[in-house]
């Protein structure tokens, strides 16, 4: 299965990303510079962590407007999986690909630490084959990351089970404390409705190995890569 991981001015989450695929999927990956026009090559592409473009504006605004997006928009009308991980995530919701907005985080603060949140859905291309209520800890590291919408579009996404995951504690409660941005609904990622594009705030990229704190991560990178092996398989 082929990756490709978009990179802006700015990126600073596309190597982590390279390096989760390549050294814990063990799949072939490779850049995708933010002026290229084309994505069909890939069969699968992240959009990584960072600052792009400074997040002036605000964070994701202009990198939406990238030549880039254009061919990211053809890729996921066409049912191609997509992840938005942190910048990427407010990137999606910037370039209308997913509905709501990041905004600043409570307290107004930049937030690095560990977090838990608990699978909500497992009818996306990234959490095929994870069990709604499991609970995975990952990292985070923003400071725009408060999920927000209207009270209608959250009805909706909760109704039609795009929301994916929920920030909890370590026994998986809904917790105020446990939700590090004060994000609606305890929100950390959600879908579009065809389940093809996701975005989360936390990092699976940085919780691919034991040795990193977690590898709770490379389940949902896991999960795009066994979707992608039963739908060849089924074709044959």
């Amino acid at each position: 299965m082929q990756f490709g991981v978009i990179t802006f001015p700015g990126s600073n989450g596309d190597h982590d990303a390279l390096s989760a695929i390549e050294l814990g999927l063990r799949q072939p990956v490779e850049p995708v510079w933010y002026r290229e026009t084309n994505v069909s090559r890939f069969d699968a592409l992240v959009i990584p962590g960072g600052f792009s473009y400074g997040d002036y504006l605000r964070a994701g605004a202009i990198a939406r407007f990238a030549p880039v997006m254009e061919a990211v928009a053809r890729f996921a009308a066409e049912g191609g999986p997509i992840l938005g991980i942190c910048n990427g995530f407010q990137i999606l919701t910037e370039a209308g690909l997913l509905p709501g907005a990041l905004l600043r985080n409570k307290g107004l603060s930049f937030v690095s630490d560990w977090v838990h949140v608990r699978v909500e859905s497992n009818r996306t291309r990234w959490t095929a084959g994870l069990t709604p209520g499991d609970v995975l800890r990952m990292p985070i590291a923003h400071g725009e990351g408060r999920y927000y919408a209207d009270s209608e579009t959250l009805e909706r996404l909760e109704a039609n089970g795009q929301v994916v995951f929920r920030y909890v504690d370590a026994a998986g409660n809904v917790m105020p404390e446990a939700d590090p941005n004060g994000s609606a609904n305890a929100i950390a990622g959600i879908a579009n409705e065809q389940g093809n594009v996701v975005g989360l705030m936390p990092h699976p990229e940085r919780a691919y190995d034991a040795l990193l704190g977690s590898d709770d991560g490379l389940k949902i990178l896991s999960a795009v890569l066994q979707a992608g092996i039963d739908a060849a398989t089924a074709r044959v």
